[in-house]
């Protein structure tokens, strides 16, 4: 039986490795219980570790646990990069950046229907297929 698989957006993977931040311990206690696969993208990746510059030791932690397992990261063709233009054009008005489009495309590609993030973006965007994203953050 496949595991089951969610998405995950930069704000609950900063919130995990900053004690300090407002959604630390909801993320964590969501992440406590669950049982599957967190899916991201390299793009996620980049953004984290940015907003993590505060500390490289806390970078680096986050990358030892990426590297782990504790997240399986969606590499994108490049071949593909058009697929994600296009999605980021049709919200400009939102804006959606290449993180979230990335994300929305991977959403598609993969048929995964839930997300992890912090973000209400998430209840505007929709896949290729015109379907929505169940925000798994805000049912726990």
């Amino acid at each position: 039986m496949p595991s089951k698989k969610i998405l995950v957006d930069s704000g609950p993977l900063i919130a995990l490795f900053d004690g300090s931040d407002k959604y630390h311990v909801q993320v964590k206690s969501y992440l406590q219980t669950y049982q599957g696969v967190l899916v991201t993208t390299w793009a996620v990746l980049t953004e984290v570790s940015h907003m993590l510059d505060f500390n490289l030791n806390v970078q680096l932690d986050f990358l030892k646990w990426v590297e782990l397992g504790g997240l399986a990261v969606y590499d994108i063709p490049q071949d593909e990069i058009g697929n994600i233009r296009e999605m980021m054009s049709k919200y400009t008005n939102v804006p959606m950046d290449l993180e979230d489009a990335t994300l929305m495309y991977v959403a598609h590609t993969q048929n995964i229907k839930e997300i992890l993030s912090i973000d209400s973006d998430f209840d505007i965007y929709r896949t290729l297929k015109s379907g929505f994203l169940d925000n798994v953050l805000r049912e726990s």
